[in-house]
């Protein structure tokens, strides 16, 4: 698997074909876009909201979108955030860790996270946190299962879900 950020010159949209494999990455996680609400219909996730969702994201000066490649096309996403916007949060995030529908359970998505991991280990940062939406006991299981740990219980900072905060120290 390779992992490479999407960047964008201002005033320049995703290209065409990019923008197609991402959108069809985000639509065919129906059963996470129905229980995360990111788009008004699970069932018509169309590019102009995925180019405008992660405009949305690129735009936070701390937060990097990557791409994860293997065997020849798109099979993952992830947004990181190197510092969250709590001065009291030292941590770095991960925001969204999403895997093509079709390669589940083939551990691609254990493979992004530990790039990640590694890409923040290796800017010399000490531990990472996630949110997980409540409702996403799939998303928790996956989560604790790579060593994340709980540690506190609150709403998310945009649209006010229920989550479980996680945290992992990366020694």
């Amino acid at each position: 698997m390779i992992l490479t950020p999407l960047t964008l010159s201002p005033g320049h949209d995703i290209p065409g074909p990019l923008l197609t494999e991402l959108t069809a990455l985000y639509a065919a996680n129906r059963e996470f876009q129905a229980l995360s609400g990111d788009f008004p219909d699970p069932d018509d996730i169309r590019p102009e909201q995925i180019a405008a969702a992660l405009a949305e994201e690129l735009a936070h000066p701390d937060a990097e979108v990557l791409l994860a490649r293997g065997a020849g096309r798109l099979v993952g996403i992830a947004i990181t955030l190197a510092h969250h916007p709590d001065p009291a949060d030292p941590d770095p995030w991960i925001g969204l860790l999403m895997v093509a529908a079709d390669v589940h359970r083939q551990g691609h998505g254990r493979r992004l996270a530990t790039l990640v991991e590694d890409r923040f280990r290796g800017a010399g940062r000490t531990a990472v946190r996630l949110a997980v939406l409540d409702n996403n006991p799939k998303g928790l299981a996956f989560w604790t299962s790579l060593g994340y740990e709980p540690i506190a219980h609150r709403a998310d900072r945009l649209k006010a879900r229920p989550c479980t905060v996680l945290r992992k120290p990366l020694h």
